[in-house]
């Protein structure tokens, strides 16, 4: 599909042709920056997931990050997981129905119930505030990466062939109505855009965290980003795990 967004008003952005990783790479910017950032590669020699896992990113995917200095405690920066996370779903849904997208939490985007897209929020703080926060993404476009075997949501690629600078300006677009919406609104509104594409609200879900594993009905998501789960112990609210189903 053709695309007439815009760059967003109040947002920087850099190219690179090569970097390690975008998140590493805005993390060296950030002390320099005038105003949010968006820091994309067009290739990545040690991108990286969740927990330090590998993140492939063969020339023709996305990988990119926006660095920026958001107000408030690390709490309130952590609720951009979720506002990025509508971001993507609108972005894709250009390419693909949206009926065959849908949110994983705590933060990823599936296809068709593969993965098509991760989020990684890294973040610097002066005590309870905030300094910095590095909001990196990664999108599977034009090729799934191969090599990744037993995935509990294996890789899958839109499959199309998407200028990943044309994709950087549709999310970026995207992602600056959502901190308007933030800025003006509060999260309340953002939250119920995320329930609405969840993946398995309602249904039963299996939560493993560093220490524990719970399994029980996803009832929602509170106005921290926790995970709520009723359990056969009773509602639990999960600030990060893995989620399976």
């Amino acid at each position: 599909m053709s695309s007439s967004a815009s760059w967003p008003d109040g947002y920087g952005r850099i190219i690179r042709d090569t970097c390690d990783s975008t998140n590493a790479e805005a993390a060296r910017l950030a002390p320099t920056l005038s105003q949010p950032t968006w820091v994309l590669a067009h290739h990545q020699t040690g991108g990286r997931g969740r927990q330090g896992r590998e993140w492939a990113s063969p020339k023709g995917n996305f990988a990119a990050t926006l660095a920026m200095r958001p107000t408030g405690n690390a709490g309130w920066a952590a609720l951009r997981s979720f506002m990025i996370a509508n971001a993507l779903f609108e972005a894709l849904a250009l390419h693909v129905r949206r009926t065959r997208l849908s949110l994983k939490w705590p933060n990823d985007v599936l296809l068709d119930n593969g993965k098509v897209a991760g989020i990684l929020l890294e973040s610097a703080s002066k005590g309870d505030q905030i300094d910095w926060l590095c909001i990196g993404v990664g999108v599977n476009l034009s090729h799934t990466p191969g090599g990744i075997r037993d995935a509990a949501f294996p890789p899958v690629a839109v499959g199309e062939e998407i200028d990943p600078e044309q994709f950087l300006t549709e999310l970026a677009g995207f992602y600056a109505t959502e901190e308007s919406i933030l800025m003006s609104l509060g999260f309340e509104p953002i939250r119920e855009k995320w329930l609405r594409n969840a993946a398995r609200l309602g249904e039963v879900i299996t939560a493993r965290t560093q220490d524990a594993e719970h399994t029980g009905q996803f009832k929602t998501v509170d106005d921290g980003g926790r995970l709520i789960l009723d359990t056969a112990d009773g509602e639990i609210r999960i600030a990060a795990a893995d989620v399976y189903f």
